[in-house]
């Protein structure tokens, strides 16, 4: 992270008042900016939650999700394809467009994870949806409020998220029970990591986008990267607290 001069620092006298007002006006733009980074990816996972559950009630998600055609493959690697827009074309996009992707990638997230209303009972999914909720809310704070630099840990956790896609995928075919639970745990552990260390990276984000026409689609990206954060460690923790229908 950067770490730009304080002029409130060198200001004295009317300079310093002057200074303490920007700091207020700073202080208000901010809140507001991450106010609406959390309205954005709570909106986004209660659609994606309610679509889920309709979904699964509907009937048809037993049918696609469980049934051998390949619609099942493409809801499960759709919402992949979204986050590969929305990160490497946000540039390009307009505000309004990510927008809209966005909102279309928590329809098609609810879809895909329709499935675990068949796998799982309804009261255990809610049991664990609250926790990671609780969990999310004090790991995201910290990350606001803390005065230590999580910029350190970043590489450390990305690297920790590609070392859990690739031991998932290998025990497609292993189906390792220790391997499984293993994952579960380092999955936990690494996204609430990953909580703290995108809400800190967020707060700093915004000397750089204040006031600048980018500032619209910062706050979807914020809100997308705090969105797979909380579904990630959502799904995690269900492998443990899940109590499973048969």
């Amino acid at each position: 992270m950067a770490n730009w001069p304080d002029p409130r620092m060198a200001s004295t006298g009317f300079n310093g008042a002057a200074g303490s007002a920007n700091a207020g006006v700073t202080d208000a733009g901010l809140r507001s900016y991450m106010l609406s980074i959390y309205n954005y990816m709570a909106s986004g996972v209660l659609v994606t939650g309610i679509v889920a559950l309709l979904f699964a009630q509907s009937g048809m998600a037993y049918q696609i999700l469980a049934g051998p055609g390949p619609l099942k493959y493409v809801l499960m690697f759709a919402p992949l394809a979204f986050v590969l827009v929305l990160s490497f074309g946000i540039n390009r996009l307009s505000t309004s467009t990510a927008q809209l992707l966005y909102w279309a990638y928590a329809v098609v997230m609810g879809l895909s994870m329709a499935s675990i209303f068949l796998v799982y009972t309804g009261t255990s999914i809610a049991q664990t949806f609250f926790a990671t909720a609780a969990a999310f809310a004090g790991l995201s704070l910290y990350g606001y409020t803390t005065k230590k630099d999580l910029s350190g840990f970043g590489t450390f956790l990305i690297m920790g998220v590609v070392g859990i896609i690739i031991a998932s995928l290998i025990n497609l075919w292993l189906q390792s029970s220790a391997l499984s639970l293993a994952v579960s745990v380092l999955g936990v552990l690494i996204f609430a990591g990953l909580t703290a260390y995108d809400t800190q990276k967020l707060k700093d984000q915004y000397a750089y986008v204040a006031g600048t026409d980018f500032m619209g689609k910062a706050v979807i990206m914020g809100a997308l990267n705090l969105y797979l954060d909380f579904v990630n460690m959502f799904m995690f923790l269900l492998r443990f607290m899940g109590s499973s229908r048969d």
